[in-house]
């Protein structure tokens, strides 16, 4: 589930408007619109704000890029 998918769902669990989690979050709503619609940059500090309100925090995840380690210079590669 994406991020986006997430703070939708939890948002709405909770039976919250993107408005009312703006507030409890200390984020513009246009901040909690960006984040509910998927864009691409966003500032991690703000979408740790609104990820505290369900008991969440951003954190490394492992991806489903297949990863290449070059013989040459042992750097990996994507």
């Amino acid at each position: 589930m994406k991020i986006n998918e997430f703070v939708k769902k939890k948002r709405k669990e909770v039976n919250l408007t993107q408005f009312e989690m703006s507030l409890k979050a200390g984020v513009g709503l246009r901040f909690v619109r960006d984040l509910e619609q998927g864009k691409k940059s966003l500032h991690m500090d703000k979408v740790n704000q609104v990820l505290w309100l369900f008991g969440y925090e951003v954190g490394p995840v492992e991806s489903d890029r297949e990863q290449f380690i070059t013989n040459k210079d042992s750097r990996i590669q994507y």
